[in-house]
């Protein structure tokens, strides 16, 4: 199916609802795999699947994220077809049941992401920035969006290496490379996303580095996401486990209130809904 550019249009206007919220928007993580490092297997059932995903709907989540792949550090890759067999059958039924939602697929292959955008997808969630050659252009044939993510190596050997001598020039610069080549592709710019990759290939000090200067990153003209939740950064600078992370993950959605196209990425919607309300408003009292 190659979708109309009426379709293309229609879902980008539903975009542009995003950006006048009075907070940053709200991705909801609904990870379909035995292995993600915060909730695998308990949403491996497409019918589990699809009861987070209404729940994160009923939370306010503004985007839910629908992935069938462990990107956490060390995954190892699964196949295309045992993918796509996680994750469509969860996209064709939250599709229907919210015909005007928006959807994302967590992806980084190109045989997925076709059947994904076919399956209602309005947005392909790629942590490789489309390293995979056919990215691109089924993004652009089918009218739909892109977040690039900045990653270096696999998510099975991205910790190898954690050294910059400068963390935000790197990846702003990467960025600015990938969102050109998703352009050239016939991706509209308004439906490239940028994301500097928090956790993936940095230390702790780089992941702070980046938090902060998500406004800088912003600035490279494109919406930005930052994906901080429950992550392993939060735990080491504060001890917490897994489990007991919501306070470091709020506080590490701070710096996007400071933006004014951004989305969090995060796994508790209800609890990042009500504290980016909160803290917009108080941010905007103080103006």
């Amino acid at each position: 199916m190659t979708p109309t550019t009426e379709r293309s249009t229609e879902w980008l206007d539903r975009l542009e609802t995003l950006w006048r919220l009075p907070r940053p928007a709200v991705m909801g993580i609904l990870n379909c795999t035995p292995d993600s490092f915060a909730d695998g297997g308990r949403y491996l059932d497409p019918e589990a699947a699809i009861r987070r995903g209404e729940k994160l709907f009923a939370e306010g989540a503004d985007i839910v994220d629908v992935g069938g792949e462990s990107t956490r550090p060390g995954a190892e890759p699964v196949t295309a077809d045992e993918e796509s067999r996680r994750v469509i059958p969860v996209l064709r039924k939250l599709r229907r049941r919210h015909p005007l939602a928006l959807l994302s697929i967590d992806t980084a292959k190109s045989e997925v992401a076709k059947v994904a955008l076919d399956a209602g997808a309005d947005l392909v969630n790629d942590v490789s920035a489309a390293s995979d050659p056919g990215m691109l252009s089924v993004i652009a044939d089918r009218g739909a969006g892109v977040i690039l993510m900045h990653m270096r190596g696999s998510p099975r050997t991205m910790q190898q290496d954690t050294s910059y001598s400068d963390v935000l020039a790197e990846v702003a610069e990467y960025l600015r490379y990938r969102a050109a080549a998703a352009i050239e592709a016939g991706i509209r710019s308004d439906a490239v996303w940028l994301d500097p990759g928090i956790g993936f290939g940095k230390d702790d000090r780089a992941n702070l580095a980046l938090l902060a200067a998500l406004p800088d990153l912003e600035a490279l003209g494109h919406p930005v996401v930052a994906g901080p939740s429950r992550k392993s950064f939060i735990g080491r600078l504060s001890g917490a486990g897994v489990e007991d992370r919501l306070a470091g993950t709020l506080a590490a959605l701070t710096p996007a209130l400071r933006c004014s196209r951004a989305v969090v990425r995060v796994h508790d919607v209800r609890s990042a809904v009500q504290y980016l309300q909160i803290a917009g408003a108080i941010r905007s009292a103080a103006r």
